[in-house]
């Protein structure tokens, strides 16, 4: 047999193997007989190099690093699921498809959510693999090829001879999460969160080694040109996936008729925390395909399918203590320190307490037994003591008086205790964490962990050292955890922040009542980071927004020594001062010094992006419509906005004119 023919079949032999051992866990070949096989494809790969394969089962190891993630556009919009909560929902959900399609009664798939991160794989005519691309905005995702093969119950050959799209979710298995973090906390390193960031982490490894050592795992769920096979029903198409050696999940279910859902998501609920995965919720999908253009798609989700999300998880805990942090404006903040427990995937054991009146609403004590959840199944919360679980050794809540850093007294102010003293360490670190943010400097390795660690190293002692850091580079990669790689790609980081627009900076410094819409609206007002010494308290009164308590606070910070100087210090190291966003087009715009609403779903614009774009034309988006709101712009689906704004005679914009009046303005 030829070197590239034995190559092929090692290839088509081994990937069945993987299908068997991974997939249906069912194997038929032994461990040595698969060695022996994998062997002779790498030796045969390394002698005949011309014939080797980029996806081959030998590449699975991972070792490919990239310096960034392509962009890929997607064939098909990959959309997001409109959500349900109740068993009403879902009846009205059921309600909507029938009254549409005319069918008195319609067969439904119920599928569980994995909660994991979306993925698509996309094949040739030939059944080669040709990239896997993650969600990204449903329109454009990253190239994440390297790491996805790595997942050894994936195929990257299949049996077709059309082009073949599929969608799923790469997650990771919860022993495989438990064996990780036993291995880090062994290793003194920072446990993972829980399965989904775990997986979603891994894939997003620019060194796909990293991704191939989680073990991680997938279900496929779409076929998302199924139409094209010749497949009328989505339970024969997942039928036929399977068969072409992917993984599809074995608890799903035809489900006849509304109330089978019902009793099937309530049969789940129960079932979660048995599965070896994380599940959110239960995916519903009209099983007719013949029916979903019927049906129809709003701008972001089909109107064929649904998400069941589970009510958030509620556990039991004990509350050991409770201590107080210092955030960087001095806001003193109680926090629960609780007996480790697991909810909602992850494991917790602190809970913020927000303030004083928090604590003594609930009636909080050290040593109370407690309810504890996940709100929005990602911040833990506390909700409520077990009064009648009480011992009687309960101690009250005693708020402190001084600053549990630096022990200065506190102040008061309405239900928040602040420390003021300006010196305070604590606030330092707060400080610096918030500049180098995402949403802030956006200074990327620059985290919480690391500010602490160079802070107590003496390297940062104020936001102007974040650029001074060279100066410490040799003492760094001395450090544990440091390699010239690492300190070379901060120092990066830190450079590339310079250049970012005003209303970054404005943001990052830390001006008290200064979030970061208002640090894009007063930057794009004075373009200048100097401007705002001359401004008074009147000056910027007269800004939209801007409210007394924000005018004095602005005032304030720019007539302080300390912040004068740290400015002072930032323009010595050369960051950029001046607002680099789009300013030309905005004097005479359509939508100059006009109160806008968005009501609908916007096909051409994501909220957030239309919501920019009309912002930097001059127009003050809101939320709600008033007799002071000058346009309605409407989508799919517009709802009661739209009612009002005609009650009240004001302008309403479909999104052809809106797309018109942005063309005319240069912005699209």
């Amino acid at each position: 047999m030829k070197p590239e023919e034995r190559i092929n079949q090692l290839i088509e032999l081994l990937d069945k193997f993987n299908y068997e051992y991974y997939a249906l866990d069912t194997p038929s070949v032994s461990d040595a007989e698969y060695d022996r096989l994998m062997n002779e494809l790498i030796l045969l790969e390394k002698q005949h190099p011309q014939f080797k394969n980029p996806h081959s089962p030998s590449q699975r190891v991972g070792g490919i690093v990239v310096s960034e993630f392509a962009k890929i556009k997607h064939k098909r919009m990959m959309l997001s699921l409109a959500n349900a909560f109740t068993d009403e929902d879902i009846r009205d959900f059921d309600k909507r498809v029938r009254e549409i399609t005319e069918v008195e009664k319609i067969d439904y798939m119920a599928e569980m959510k994995i909660d994991g991160l979306a993925m698509s794989l996309d094949y040739d005519e030939k059944g080669q693999l040709n990239y896997a691309v993650t969600r990204g905005d449903g329109n454009v995702g990253e190239d994440v090829t390297n790491n996805v093969i790595t997942i050894k119950s994936i195929p990257t050959h299949i049996k077709v001879d059309h082009p073949f799209e599929v969608r799923g979710e790469v997650y990771m298995p919860k022993k495989t999460l438990n064996k990780l973090n036993q291995l880090r906390e062994k290793n003194g390193e920072p446990l993972l969160a829980n399965a989904r960031n775990a997986a979603a982490g891994s894939i997003r490894q620019l060194d796909s080694s990293i991704a191939a050592s989680r073990s991680l795992d997938a279900f496929w769920y779409y076929f998302a040109n199924a139409s094209e096979f010749g497949f009328k029903k989505h339970s024969d198409a997942l039928n036929y996936i399977q068969s072409l050696g992917f993984k599809t999940n074995r608890e799903r279910r035809i489900c006849h008729g509304v109330e089978e859902v019902i009793a099937y998501i309530a049969e789940y609920a129960a079932k979660r925390g048995s599965l070896d995965y994380d599940i959110d919720g239960i995916v519903i999908k009209v099983d007719d395909m013949t029916l979903y253009d019927t049906l129809g798609y709003t701008a972001k989700t089909p109107r064929w399918a649904i998400a069941y999300k589970f009510p958030p998880e509620e556990v039991t805990t004990k509350l050991l203590d409770i201590i107080f942090t210092v955030g960087r404006t001095g806001k003193i903040t109680p926090n629960a320190v609780l007996e480790p427990v697991r909810v909602a995937g992850s494991l917790v054991q602190r809970a913020t307490l927000h303030n004083e009146d928090f604590v003594f609403e609930k009636d909080l004590r050290i040593g109370d037994i407690v309810t504890l959840r996940k709100a929005g199944d990602v911040i833990p919360e506390v909700v409520k003591a077990m009064i009648e679980r009480r011992s009687g050794d309960e101690k009250p809540f005693i708020m402190i008086d001084r600053c549990p850093v630096c022990g200065e007294p506190l102040v008061k102010k309405d239900a928040m205790h602040f420390c003021v003293n300006p010196s305070c360490e604590a606030k330092a670190i707060e400080g610096i964490i918030h500049f180098a943010s995402r949403n802030a400097m956006d200074i990327d390795g620059m985290g919480e962990r690391v500010v602490e660690q160079f802070f107590n190293q003496r390297f940062i002692r104020s936001i102007p050292d974040i650029y001074r850091l060279m100066a410490h580079r040799d003492e760094i990669t001395n450090i544990d955890g440091w390699s010239d790689k690492s300190i070379d790609n901060l120092l990066s980081a830190i450079t590339r922040s310079k250049t970012n627009s005003l209303e970054r900076l404005l943001f990052g410094i830390g001006i008290k009542e200064v979030g970061e819409k208002m640090a894009k609206v007063l930057a794009k007002k004075y373009m200048s980071l100097d401007a705002f010494k001359s401004l008074s308290v009147e000056d910027l009164l007269m800004v939209d927004d801007v409210g007394p308590a924000t005018a004095e606070s602005i005032v304030n910070f720019f007539h302080d020594d300390e912040s004068l100087k740290m400015i002072d210090e930032l323009r010595g190291e050369g960051l950029n001062f001046a607002y680099l966003g789009s300013t030309s087009n905005t004097r005479n715009s359509y939508f100059e010094g006009k109160t806008v609403v968005l009501t609908g779903s916007l096909s051409k614009y994501g909220r957030k992006e239309a919501t920019e774009l009309l912002e930097n034309l001059g127009a003050k988006v809101t939320g709600s419509v008033s007799k002071s709101t000058d346009i309605v712009i409407y989508g799919v689906d517009p709802g009661s906005k739209l009612d009002r704004a005609r009650e009240l005679n004001i302008e309403v914009m479909d999104e052809d004119e809106l797309s018109s009046h942005l063309l005319n303005a240069g912005k699209k």
